[in-house]
């Protein structure tokens, strides 16, 4: 924690102001803001495999930026960086960092690096501040899913600056990327490795369109937000203090789940073959087939229906 510190202040003052005059934002130049991100990820909203051991779903720790728009972190519909991919599937930020600090020497695009500590459930808060320049308004950030393959949710170049002034407060809600690295459907799924490299896509409610996949909700128009972030910029006698609108209980950093219940409907297998026929010779038998469940219902989806069927036969084979 301690090196992690110290190389994010590092960088972050060490960053280099950009040569050019960027001309579009003409507002004082410095602008601090407090980013407060809340994970929504609860078993209510998203109850589809919902990961309760080994680990419980939870967030990574948040890696964020200050830049110019001649620095992309990352971007939807194209690839991954090696820095992001390292994020997106361990949760690693060296080559990440090491991605921003190159920009920053190389074109001078970066003023600063932020970052936030994890959150150890779905649902929850951490924050930070961050620092915006006239010459570099625009905010990234990548925060991983845990468990996931590669997926991540995430901010591209938001514009904190409109002409002559910062803007005050702005949120946004944030849904589920893939980083197209990893092939895998559901959030315990093994490494497997996507060859050629796919392309940054957004998961939604029907793509990937398969069954396993864990945000797969073939009944909703468009998934409930997974997270939600907030940035508030400070006066100067609020700097350096605690976000003001953080609503975190004393020993914890859970929140109260206003989110409405996804309704998840039983899923079941395909019959078996029909089973020996039973019953005396000559004489009407019965003979029965199954099938069993393959996800249990939830927040008042459709229930599972009979798992056994059994219809008449003429036992054969009889002496």
């Amino acid at each position: 924690k301690v090196i992690w510190t110290l190389l994010v202040t590092v960088l972050g003052s060490a960053s280099s102001l950009p040569v050019g005059d960027d001309s579009i934002c003409t507002a004082e130049e410095l602008a601090k803001y407090s980013i407060i991100f809340t994970g929504k990820w609860s078993q209510t909203a998203f109850p589809k495999q919902y990961p309760l051991y080994r680990p419980p779903a939870q967030w990574s720790s948040m890696l964020g930026v200050t830049h110019s728009s001649d620095y992309s972190m990352w971007k939807k519909n194209e690839y991954a960086s090696n820095g992001v991919r390292d994020f997106a599937e361990k949760g690693e930020a060296w080559v990440l960092m090491k991605e921003i600090e190159e920009a920053g020497e190389k074109i001078q695009s970066v003023h600063g690096i932020f970052s936030a500590p994890a959150i150890s459930s779905g649902t929850g808060q951490t924050f930070t501040e961050l620092e915006a320049h006239s010459r570099h308004p625009l905010v990234s950030f990548v925060v991983r899913i845990v468990p996931s393959p590669d997926w991540f949710v995430g901010i591209d170049s938001l514009n904190l600056c409109e002409g002559d002034h910062w803007v005050e407060e702005v949120s946004v809600d944030l849904y589920p990327y893939d980083a197209g690295t990893d092939s895998g459907f559901t959030f315990s799924s093994p490494n497997f490795a996507t060859i050629p490299q796919d392309t940054v896509t957004e998961i939604t409610c029907s793509s990937p369109s398969h069954p396993a996949n864990s945000f797969y909700y073939p009944k909703l128009k468009i998934l409930p937000p997974i997270a939600q972030v907030t940035m508030v910029k400070l006066k100067k006698n609020q700097l350096g203090l605690p976000a003001f609108n953080l609503n975190l209980p004393d020993k914890s950093n859970e929140i109260i789940d206003s989110v409405s219940e996804t309704p998840l409907d039983c899923e079941v297998s395909q019959w078996s073959s029909w089973g020996l026929c039973r019953g005396p010779c000559r004489k009407t038998g019965t003979k029965i087939r199954t099938r069993f469940v393959l996800l249990q219902p939830a927040n008042n989806g459709i229930p599972c229906p009979n798992l056994d069927e059994e219809t008449a036969c003429e036992p054969e084979n009889c002496v």
